[in-house]
């Protein structure tokens, strides 16, 4: 699968988000900039651009460091050692900094500095200096506010991001900057303005916004309301319950988010993380998420989304490194946890895995998701059994299932299915539909379930033309139809969809092969052998491939529409 952006390339994305600055990435093969030196400083530099490629900071770190130490002078090797100490999370990274009074990264990191010495006229005229363009020019005015507001300059704080947070993409992040700042400067009224203009432009709000509005609200009065926003996202099966039990309620409604200047600086950092990390931008996330850290050590939604960005890069083992970092009692515990289970899975430690879901499990009591998740995994490993028993839990756990349950009975029925116990699989499907009855995927699960069993044809076929209704892009969808009008013997109406089905999903070996079947008993012999050469050129599944090659030999029976073919 293609990945939507090369691993960091040195987070010279970074540079290039920041500003136009002059330090650019030279291109892959090339190593314009460096000149090779008697010593070894060469070799440890390619060591770490390899390493940097293969998205390992630490490695890319070490030889860098390396390089530099045996060849000092080197601005190139200066400006990748430098990144390359940031995104591990490096002291060296603010010596290094220091040389580098071009590069906006650098520049940030040393205003962090200098605002956590508490030299705020310093921090001021290096933020300052920013470029006026590319993610810089989003991140300064919340910098700006917060070295304002250090310096005991409220007022023109909360002057400049006013008309930010009324017009503008980003309107709801300055607001809740400007709601900050009121919030610690003890002005109730100003600070619940502010947040009623973030909650109100992010909807729904996620939950560092929730953390930070509900005790706000909270402050001013408005607890009922606070508790109310809490209790938006806490509700269905999703992880995010995990973060809003009473002691994580509790923490929002009476602990203030941002205890000082220092710390909203940390939290301008990140938002902006957040909202390139949804951009694909896992790299340039990871380095402001670092510079959140250095702010605030210990951060744990900054070790939450630093863990998320090397998990993005396949960085698995730094990834469960940070979240190691997030103390047991902290509110984000439960979060951390289910993602610690994740990447045990990930790294192929199934056993260590499914401790670590029992564990959070067993420290939530009333929470459903961990099993979600403990099912998901056995699920994906082909253990239905073990599926089955941990969605088992998982619905013991929602004593009164409504419409956002419909997913734990959906995931059971499939586990159920392929572990042979149709009759529960069934009963499980048709829960889901009750529960929500416009879900495609289930409708679609259902439906060509009863088609390859010979069952319920016609309603089969009433179901899968709902579910092409509602996802009509969606090419297993439409080899579902297709493949119920061939079993109605609308084989005409058949190669219609399945021709489409192709279309949108053209390396998948199944439906190549019922379009393949559709052409035979068409009469279109020639094309049918095509389909059927390409399904098992695209690798069948388990013994589909001995079938599809007897279909090339031999063709298909006189009256393939009463066989059960998969």
């Amino acid at each position: 699968m293609t990945r939507p952006f090369p691993p960091f390339r040195l987070a010279f994305l970074a540079v290039a988000l920041l500003s136009a600055c002059a330090a650019a990435d030279g291109g892959a093969g090339g190593e314009a900039g460096f000149a090779p030196s008697p010593s070894n400083a060469f070799g440890a530099y390619l060591a770490g651009r390899f390493a940097t490629s293969e998205s390992d900071t630490r490695t890319a770190a070490e030889s860098l460091l390396a390089a530099l130490r045996a060849d000092p002078d080197q601005a190139e090797v200066v400006q990748r050692a430098f990144i390359a100490t940031l995104l591990d999370g490096r002291p060296d990274a603010v010596r290094l900094a220091r040389r580098l009074p071009d590069n906006p990264l650098a520049s940030m990191l040393i205003a962090g500095t200098d605002a956590q010495a508490g030299r705020w006229d310093r921090a001021e005229q290096r933020i300052r200096t920013l470029p006026r363009q590319g993610a810089a020019q989003l991140l300064q005015p919340m910098l700006l506010a917060w070295t304002l507001h250090g310096k005991g300059q409220t007022d023109a704080a909360v002057a400049l991001l006013r008309p930010l947070s009324e017009s503008g993409r980003l309107r709801s992040l300055y607001a809740l900057h400007a709601a900050l700042i009121c919030d610690l400067a003890n002005r109730p009224r100003e600070a619940e303005r502010f947040v009623r203009i973030a909650i109100g432009d992010s909807q729904p709000p996620n939950l560092r916004m929730v953390q930070i509005s509900a005790g706000i609200l909270a402050r001013g009065g408005r607890e009922d309301e606070a508790n109310r926003l809490i209790d938006s996202i806490a509700r269905g099966q999703d992880e995010i319950a995990l973060a809003t039990g009473d002691v994580a309620r509790r923490d929002m409604l009476t602990n203030r988010a941002v205890a000082s200047p220092v710390e909203g600086m940390a939290e301008a950092h990140l938002a902006l993380a957040g909202a390139l990390r949804g951009q694909g931008a896992a790299e340039f996330s990871l380095a402001l998420t670092r510079l959140a850290l250095r702010l605030r050590p210990g951060f744990s939604p900054a070790l939450l989304m630093a863990s998320d960005a090397l998990t993005d890069e396949r960085q698995y083992v730094a990834a469960l490194a940070e979240l190691d970092q997030i103390r047991a009692d902290d509110p984000l515990a439960g979060l951390a946890g289910l993602r610690r289970a994740q990447l045990l899975d990930r790294l192929d430690r199934p056993e260590e895995a499914i401790v670590a879901f029992r564990g959070v499990a067993a420290a939530y009591p009333g929470a459903a998701q961990p099993y979600v998740r403990l099912g998901d995994m056995m699920r994906a490993r082909g253990r239905w059994a073990d599926a089955v028993a941990a969605y088992d839990d998982a619905i013991r756990r929602v004593p009164s299932p409504n419409a956002s349950s419909w997913p734990l009975f959906y995931a059971r029925g499939i586990a159920l299915e392929r572990s042979g116990n149709w009759p529960a699989a069934e009963t499980d499907f048709r829960r889901a539909l009750e529960l929500s009855p416009e879900q495609p995927y289930v409708l679609n699960y259902l439906g060509y379930t009863w088609v390859e069993r010979g069952e319920h044809i016609v309603e089969a076929r009433r179901m899968l033309e709902r579910a092409v209704a509602l996802r009509p892009q969606d090419g297993n969808i439409a080899d579902s139809l297709g493949w119920a009008l061939f079993k109605l013997g609308d084989i005409a109406g058949a190669i219609r969809w399945l021709e489409r089905a192709v279309e949108l999903e053209p390396r998948n070996s199944v439906v190549n092969d019922h379009l393949g079947d559709a052409y035979w008993v068409a009469g279109r012999q020639r094309e049918a052998q095509f389909q059927w050469r390409r399904a098992l050129a695209l690798g069948p599944e388990g013994d589909d491939g001995p079938k599809i090659e007897a279909k090339i030999r031999n063709g298909l029976p006189a009256n393939p529409v009463a066989e059960n073919r998969r």
